[in-house]
């Protein structure tokens, strides 16, 4: 299967190049930096700088990764819009893309596995007590975080309009060696100066690498899946729990939280990344027979944190 991958030379990009590669599709990967790209990736990809211009050698599979991180800078009112418009310029390369291979009477990739977040859904409580168990029934909360998901899953509604079958998946936090948002914690929790963000009692819900990968090929190849999906483990944990699991699987304390004010002060409103959250349950996954590797947070740490 000859499969095109925007963002293909990101944390999970990469991750899942090398494994469709082992698994012998063809790679095609849309890259604003191609050159940069194939030192990244394995052997063989085609790297193009647009999805437009895999026109003549049109894709079997789309895979839609690609955006600007929404953890890279403070969100000032030109990156939120850089946030968005980086997502929807992806995401409308891949709506030309399908436009002009109908043009040009070739058949239309038949499927599109595209990314959203866990910020769909905003910050859940109930009627402010507590959280609530979410579902991709789960009505969203009104927020900037929503607001970015949504624009994002309706533009990849584009390609569905189109005929192509489309799954979203409604990512947590993704962990793994060697990137993301575990490298940039990992530091003060080493030197013992790790602890929760607020309250701790904020859920995040969180993916292992390896197994988003492998939801993501799931998704490609089964032919009934469509619509959005909740890409985290299946028992997520808050704050406090995370940042005590961490801190015991590096031996290490975790007694120093950081307020919600200096996070606030420090981050504007990007502080709610790290101060609200939502209980998060993958169950459109599991009720489609997706299993899942990594079940439990204290496994997946150990995995990425072992020696070796």
């Amino acid at each position: 299967m000859r499969v095109l991958i925007t963002g293909g030379s990101g944390f999970v990009g990469r991750r899942l190049c090398e494994r469709l590669a082992r698994q012998g599709h063809a790679l095609q990967v849309v890259s604003r930096s191609p050159e940069k790209a194939r030192t990244l990736l394995p052997e063989g990809c085609d790297v193009r700088d647009s999805a437009v211009a895999f026109a003549d050698t049109p894709p079997d599979a789309l895979v839609n990764l690609a955006g600007e991180s929404i953890a890279a800078k403070r969100w000032s009112e030109a990156q939120k819009r850089e946030m968005i418009d980086s997502r929807l310029r992806a995401t409308g390369d891949l709506v030309a893309l399908c436009k002009a291979l109908r043009e040009a009477g070739e058949a239309l990739p038949g499927v599109l596995v595209s990314a959203s977040a866990m910020g769909y859904y905003g910050e859940q409580k109930e009627d402010g007590e507590g959280d609530t168990a979410v579902t991709e029934d789960t009505p969203p909360r009104d927020e900037f975080a929503h607001r970015l998901c949504a624009r994002w899953e309706a533009a990849a509604g584009e390609v569905e309009a189109l005929g192509v079958r489309t799954a979203i998946v409604r990512i947590g936090l993704v962990l793994g060696e060697g990137g993301g948002s575990l490298e940039k914690m990992l530091p003060p929790f080493k030197w013992g100066l790790g602890g929760r963000f607020g309250s701790g009692r904020q859920f995040m819900p969180w993916i292992h690498r390896d197994d988003l990968v492998a939801a993501i090929c799931f998704l490609l190849e089964r032919d009934s899946a469509s619509g959005a999906f909740n890409a985290s483990a299946p028992h997520p944990v808050t704050n406090a729990e995370f940042t005590r699991t961490l801190a015991n699987t590096l031996n290490r304390p975790a007694v120093l939280p950081v307020p919600a004010f200096v996070l606030k002060a420090g981050l504007g409103e990007m502080a709610r990344l790290l101060l609200t959250g939502a209980d998060m349950r993958p169950a459109r996954l599991q009720q489609a027979g997706f299993g899942f590797r990594y079940k439990t947070l204290d496994r997946a740490l150990e995995a990425i944190l072992a020696p070796g």
